[in-house]
Parts: C-alpha cells; structure tokens; sequence
C-alpha cells in the first residue's frame, strides 16, 4: 500500500506555488496546510491549490501533529531559522535554495536533522531535470573529449525596489545567493571544487551586492567563469568547452529546457524538454522516495553537495566582499 504523505508550505509565494502545481501531480502527496504570517494570505493560497488547513503563523503550522513534510521558501536570511523550527517539532524539511547564509548554519541545520532521524534536503531545482541529466550523460559518454572551460551566466534585470528580498540585506538580497548559485552549482557538477576563486562584485545603494563576477581555477588547467547580475538580462545557461566541441544547456524563466550538442565538423544538434509542473513534482518525488526507503538524506542531492556548495558560495563572497551584517 503506498504511503501519502502530508505537506505543508511554510511561506506561500511565487516558489510555492510552483512547487505545489508540482505536488498536486503526485498521487502520494496530499496538500495539507499552509502556513504565513499572514492568514489572510495563507488562506487564499490554501484555496487556490487545494491545501485543507492554513495558519497565520509558522509556529501554528509546524506543530500540527499531522503534518509529516514541510517545503520552506522564505527568504534565504530565514531558511536557517525556520528549518530549525520545523525540525524541532519532527517535520522532514526540504528547503528552497541557498540553504543558508553561511556554511556555519548549514552545518547546524544538517546536524539537527542526523540528530532528531529526519530527512533534509536542499531544493535544488537542476539536478533533477532531463535537459541537467542529458548533459552528464553527453560528457561522460567521451565524445566531447575533456573539458576546457565552463561559462556558466544568469541575469534578468529587476525593478528596483529597496525593500524587496533581492535587495535587502536584511533578507539575505544577493545576487549571488539567489541566481548565482545556478552557475555555481554547474561549475561544481560538471568540473568539481576549485583550488582557487577570484571574485569581484558591484554594489547597490542598499549595500546589496547586485552582480557579481567569478573565475574557478583548476589544478589540471581546467577553468570556469560565472556571472549573475540583477543589472544585465543574459538569460540562463551553461557553455562547456570541450576538446571535440561544446555543450550548451539552457532554460528559460519558465523552465523550458534545452542542451545543444556541437561537435567540430558536425551538424549541431538541439534537445528541448518541457516538464509538467516546471519539474518541480521530481524534488518532491525524491523526498517521498526517500521516506519509503528510510533515508533522512537524498542520493541526488546529497548533505555532501549542499556542504560543499555553500563552502563555495562563502570563498566566493569572502573574496568579493559580500558581507551579511552579523551573519559572517
């Protein structure tokens, strides 16, 4: 008999409905309850996709003695705080990137769940995706040769608004943090952790950092450049050089994914996917797979890989000067 698991949102926004479109294609998710500090909004989003119950405060929310899964997307200075809570009431977590601030709270966070036996991921979008997978496969078929250099960019240009996540300091407003990390994360899926980071950054009036520039550098000569910016509209993807030719993977802001396949003297090849719900329902399918085997740790996103991501994402702001007040 399969098991349905209950599931809450813990901040209804835009990355909670896309994860709940998502939810609402699994058979063993059941849309349980919302929670906000606003009830009058934890209730709209509760009827709009279906959830049973809503509360107008966290805390309400975490200690409903039948909630069993609890999806976070509050802002990134909160995903520390609120991961905690929900762990210390027993809920299993999976939690909106960036994980934390700091690699300091990562490690709190992970070691409160080992502690407590219950399951913590990291909602890491990409690895999870066809156009993502297809890509490994393609490189690690040979046919590319070895990699030369990854250029990896995300950037769209957002209103100014000094109070609003992307720009407040208060909530952890980065773009590094909040689109950075893609880059970030293809740079360490496809080439590894780098032995040296430079990075430079350009702040707003907030003392927001609202672009930042980054170069990875390999011992085996292996190179990367990143980029995201709030100031610039590059679009989204990832450029990886090879030895026999380039690969090219590529989404759009709604999700629509590509890889585009080149080798030298050969005609160039296009691959396109458009997932149901964005792709969002797989995070949540890992989660609940995992809970059937009895793991408290995902296999595709492993503690590993969230610890790893954010001990880059601390060298990368230790060495362009991005700086969260009391949050070092």
């Amino acid at each position: 008999m399969t098991k349905i698991y209950k599931w809450g949102i813990l901040a209804p926004g835009k990355m909670s409905a896309k994860f709940s479109k998502g939810l609402q294609l699994l058979e063993n998710a059941e849309l349980y309850a919302v929670g906000s500090r606003d009830v009058k909004r934890a209730k709209k989003f509760a009827k709009v996709y279906g959830f049973k119950k809503y509360y107008g405060s966290y805390e309400e929310l975490v200690k409903d003695p039948e909630l069993e899964v609890v999806y976070i997307a509050s802002p990134h200075s909160f995903h520390h705080e609120h991961t905690l809570l929900c762990l210390r009431n027993n809920k299993h977590v999976i939690c909106e990137k960036a994980f934390a601030l700091n690699y300091r709270e990562v490690e709190e966070m992970i070691d409160e769940a080992k502690k407590r036996n219950l399951f913590l991921m990291e909602a890491l979008w990409p690895p999870f995706q066809p156009f993502y997978k297809q890509a490994a496969e393609i490189l690690n078929s040979g046919i590319l040769g070895k990699i030369v250099h990854l250029n990896g960019y995300f950037s769209f240009i957002a209103p100014y608004d000094p109070n609003e996540r992307k720009f407040n300091l208060a909530l952890g407003g980065s773009s590094l943090l909040d689109i950075g990390i893609y880059p970030v994360i293809d740079a360490l899926t496809y080439l590894g952790v780098p032995a040296e980071i430079e990075a430079s950054a350009v702040f707003g009036k907030t003392g927001s950092e609202e672009s930042v520039s980054v170069i990875f550098r390999y011992p085996d000569g292996k190179m990367a450049t990143l980029y995201s910016s709030f100031r610039t509209d590059t679009g989204i993807g990832c450029k990886i050089l090879c030895e026999k030719g380039n690969l090219t993977v590529s989404r759009g802001r709604d999700m629509n994914q590509s890889t585009i396949l080149e080798l030298h003297g050969k005609e160039k090849k296009e691959f396109t996917f458009r997932p149901e719900a964005m792709g969002y329902h797989w995070e949540a399918e890992e989660v609940m797979s995992c809970l059937d085997e009895g793991r408290n740790e995902s296999r595709i996103v492993p503690h590993s890989f969230s610890r790893e991501l954010m001990k880059t994402l601390d060298r990368i702001r230790e060495a362009a000067g991005i700086v969260f007040p009391g949050r070092e």
